[in-house]
């Protein structure tokens, strides 16, 4: 059930997207300008892409409030899965790592007289 409603989701917020896309810019933003036969008016109230854009936008509301019910109620009892959990290797003893003794320090270069 619950991933049928995903699909459902998807495709309407799919559908929501193209259908807003389709619209005629009304310019002017929040209200401000646009033509008289913006949205405001009895014409633009009336158009198909509008009312098709309230009606896909009041199902996509509807279907996520919808899911997140099916999420609540189908949700386990709250134990932490631990089935990806690392689990740590033992580590086989190894034999005693000894350093190398110091090399001798190398001795001073001495300074070669240049030929003039």
């Amino acid at each position: 059930m619950f991933h049928f409603l995903i699909v459902v989701q998807a495709i309407i917020a799919a559908s929501l997207v193209g259908i807003i896309l389709m619209q005629r810019s009304e310019g002017g933003g929040l209200g401000m300008g646009g033509s008289p036969s913006g949205l405001m008016s009895a014409r633009g109230a009336a158009d198909f892409l509008t009312r098709t854009t309230t009606i896909l936008a009041t199902l996509f509301i509807i279907l996520s409030i919808s899911l997140a019910f099916v999420a609540a109620k189908k949700g386990n009892s709250g134990e932490i899965d631990n089935s990806l959990q690392r689990t740590e290797v033992p580590v086989a003893p190894t034999a005693p790592v000894t350093t190398a003794p110091a090399a001798a320090t190398p001795a001073p270069a001495t300074e070669v007289p240049l030929d003039k």
